[in-house]
């Protein structure tokens, strides 16, 4: 579906972004793919990786612009919606900054979409949308519930709009496993509680998750993959074997296990053999809106202690490369 089609993706320097274009550009043959992100860096250090391929173009820009994103979404057929402020502790001292970006940006990705008619729009969302308590994760639920909604306003353009949700990304940017190899040095790896648990996706893993569901989405779900989860103990024996641990306490905005879907979302979700799909509430713009997949018992939740999948060392050591 990707062929001759036009693709933007905003954030697309970021380490889902670089994943997503690489795997894009080797298996389909895109007319155009737009690489949208604000910071021109990161933009001149990923085109000599990319540039043996006619389709690419580089587009400086940012969410918050709406006139920007206006002229770079002229003529696009679908939209990866990744551009995001997503590190916790600096959201929760600047909350301000994840307003405009993470909720100010989703409104103007929506607005642009519906003027120029994108056909299909995909936005990552995060665990820590969920029950959120810190203020990333609240701008997180706002952006997801914005584009949820935004269903109902394309009228008749048939702009649609869904949500991709899944958990930490190993060996992402800002992501525990880097900070963890970068603890190393030390030889004591600090722990937040012993007792918490995380899940884990690789970058490729998300990247053809967000794929097929622009095959399947309808538009208004929220897909969340099944993946396993991981004791934080057990990821620093993998990521730092012979370091020592310390316990530190909780951060503030800090979970000890992550949820994905809450019990209060059972009565919506249903389960399919790779994934849950969060359906929309209301269905505002299609009656028959997604009706595959059997429903999960009332009361389901997804959480990464209850989880039925479980990631041993040796599995996280070779999901980044020893």
């Amino acid at each position: 579906m990707f062929n001759d089609k036009v693709i933007l993706i905003t954030g697309g320097t970021g380490s889902f972004g670089k994943k997503f274009v690489e795997i894009v550009l080797r298996e389909f043959k895109p007319k155009k793919l737009i690489i949208y992100s604000r910071d021109e860096m990161k933009q001149y250090e990923m085109q000599p990786q990319f540039e043996d391929y006619a389709a690419i173009r580089f587009f400086i820009g940012d969410v918050r612009d709406k006139e920007r994103l206006s002229l770079a979404m002229s003529g696009v057929d679908y939209v990866v919606h990744a551009a995001a402020l997503k590190i916790v502790p600096a959201m929760e001292y600047n909350p301000a900054e994840a307003i405009k970006t993470n909720i100010l940006g989703a409104m103007n990705v929506i607005e642009c979409s519906i003027k120029h008619k994108v056909k299909k729009i995909i936005a990552l969302s995060t665990d820590k949308a969920c029950n959120p308590v810190n203020l990333y994760g609240a701008t997180k639920l706002c952006s997801d519930k914005l584009l949820v909604a935004a269903n109902s306003y394309s009228g008749s353009a048939e702009t649609r709009f869904s949500i991709v949700r899944y958990g930490n990304v190993v060996g992402s940017r800002g992501s525990v496993v880097p900070f963890f190899k970068e603890k190393m040095k030390e030889g004591v790896i600090p722990i937040t509680d012993p007792k918490m648990t995380r899940f884990f996706i690789t970058l490729e893993q998300g990247v053809r998750f967000v794929l097929k569901n622009f095959e399947r989405m309808q538009g208004g779900e929220i897909f969340v993959p099944k993946i396993p989860s991981m004791n934080i103990m057990d990821v620093a024996s993998a990521v730092a074997p012979n370091c020592s641990t310390k316990v530190i306490g909780i951060r503030p905005g800090e979970k000890v296990h992550e949820v994905m879907i809450s019990s209060d979302d059972s009565r919506n979700t249903a389960e399919l053999e790779d994934c849950y799909i969060i359906r929309p509430a209301f269905h505002w713009w299609d009656a028959n809106n997604h009706t595959s997949g059997r429903s999960v018992p009332d009361g389901f939740s997804y959480s990464s202690d209850n989880n039925a999948e479980w990631l041993s060392i040796p599995q996280l050591q070779e999901m980044i490369g020893g």
